[in-house]
């Protein structure tokens, strides 16, 4: 194998490292932050809001693992992960009862 193909391996692995890890992790990051913001934002009473933002949980890990895998590169599956987990946290932070 030459130098340059054994780099494109290594590059590769890497890539598909990173992206299980975006996948796992991100993806548990993104569900547990969209379920925080849904359980307070939700307009219904509190247990009920808490059972539906976390049954939608089990839809938005799924979906963060099949971004991960099918957009272009790992920069943009982390993209895709963190940005929304951003937005999700702020939205739980800033709805969150006094």
């Amino acid at each position: 194998m030459s130098r340059s193909a054994s780099s494109r391996l290594f590059y590769y692995r890497l890539s598909v490292a990173s992206r299980t890890v975006a996948a796992v992790l991100g993806g548990y990051a993104l569900s547990a932050a969209s379920t925080a913001a849904l359980a307070v934002t939700l307009p219904m009473p509190r247990a009920e809001a808490v059972v539906s933002a976390t049954v939608f949980s089990f839809l938005v890990y799924s979906g963060a693992v099949i971004w991960a895998f099918a957009t272009h590169s790992a920069l943009r599956a982390w993209l895709g992960i963190a940005a929304p987990t951003v937005v999700c946290v702020a939205v739980a932070l800033l709805g969150a009862p006094s």
